[in-house]
């Protein structure tokens, strides 16, 4: 017997959990199946990018953090190689092996939130993300040995690093390294086989590969599409281009293969971090900028602020969410005339629709989880 039933609207969001922060998701439903979806963005309201056009290059780093206030690190680079390049400046060699290592121990960091959370989405309310925060804070250890901060760590500079890391900062690494194999193995044990998990990831929200690159997808959520593209290797920065290591890549383009991606990836940054520990140089950890004493508009005097040549420039980098890009213009006054974040939650979140429509209220929880956005990101 048919039922006619008529379309309703369901709002999660902005305060529902699962909706990984102040993101609203409006579907429009036929019983539990979903006809029509809407994101509904800006609840964050940060004006990000306008109030970096009246700070100085300097003072805009901490700003990089609390984007992606999971991958502080990739963001703080993002922003500095942009710098670099308008101001023509190369970081000296070690500087660019602990970018490189800070950037690898924030993935694993990031990629532990994405796992655990989307594993308590599918419905594994406790264990899964308490393994996987506990080794995060692991990382988190090594930061604040670097840098005395855990969260928003404003470690990177422009020219290169704030300082060099502690005797001790080494061996933890080295430590570190050793043991995350054996709980990468857990990870897989607990989860990849696990009957809920298969049964609400495999085959939900599927995006094929060219509806990926039509949609400027970009990180995990590409490769699991089957597309081998990462930044790391096709314009490598950093100390990228001296390492070894492979591109994960999925095949089904599920919430499934993003889950599987992000795992495979943890593994290929210990292979890079393993690499890296063995490589780095001695020497210093900073070039010698040009600056200018200038005093900007309604601001205490800012003493050796950087004034690039006019022009504009694009850094970017291979975030664990995606390829994250800041494109600045340059007046050469000492700070940005124009000052704008390429930031893939926000590109990854465009095909949230073509995912989630014919499938069910249930899926649309795991299917954004697996995006993995940050919403710092998204309203900047």
């Amino acid at each position: 017997m048919t039922i006619k039933s008529e379309p309703f609207v369901v709002n999660l969001g902005p305060q529902h959990p699962s909706t990984h922060g102040v993101f609203r998701l409006r579907l429009t439903l036929d019983g539990e199946k979903i006809i029509d979806a809407d994101m509904v963005m800006g609840y964050l309201h940060r004006s990000m990018e306008k109030l970096a056009e009246e700070r100085t290059y300097t003072q805009n780093i901490p700003f990089t953090d609390r984007t992606d206030y999971l991958a502080a690190m990739t963001g703080n680079l993002a922003y500095v190689l942009a710098v670099e390049q308008l101001c023509r400046i190369e970081a000296p060699e070690r500087a660019n092996w602990l970018r490189t290592i800070m950037c690898e121990l924030q993935r694993i960091a990031s990629h532990c939130m994405a796992i655990g959370i989307f594993a308590n989405d599918c419905g594994a309310w406790q264990t899964p993300v308490m393994h996987m925060l506990r080794d995060r804070e692991k990382v988190l250890d090594l930061f604040e040995m670097a840098c005395g901060a855990r969260l928003t760590l404003n470690y990177m500079r422009i020219g290169g690093v704030s300082r060099d890391v502690p005797p001790e900062f080494m061996p933890a690494a080295r430590r570190l390294v050793k043991e995350m194999p054996k709980k990468l193995d857990e990870y897989e044990d607990l989860l990849l086989e696990n009957e809920i998990i298969v049964a609400r990831s495999r085959g939900i929200g599927v995006l094929t590969p060219e509806q990926a690159m039509a949609y400027s997808v970009s990180g995990p959520m590409l490769r699991a599409s089957g597309v081998a593209w990462d930044i790391r290797k096709a314009d490598p920065y950093a100390a990228y281009g001296k390492v070894d290591f492979d591109i994960a890549v999925g095949t089904n383009g599920d919430v499934y293969d993003r889950f599987v991606v992000r795992v495979a990836e943890m593994r290929q940054s210990l292979r890079i971090l393993e690499q890296a520990l063995e490589m780095i140089p001695e020497g210093p950890v900073h070039a010698q900028l040009p600056t200018a004493t200038v005093q900007p508009i309604g601001q205490p005097v800012a003493p050796l602020a950087i004034r690039p040549p006019v022009g504009e420039a694009y850094g970017r980098i291979e975030s664990p969410r995606g390829e994250l890009g800041f494109y600045i213009v340059s007046d050469g006054s000492p700070a940005p005339f124009r000052f704008h974040i390429r930031s893939p939650s926000y590109i990854n979140l465009t095909p949230l629709k073509l995912m989630s429509v014919g499938a069910t209220v249930a899926d649309a929880i795991v299917i954004l989880g697996s995006v993995d956005i940050i919403v710092g990101e998204v309203d900047r």
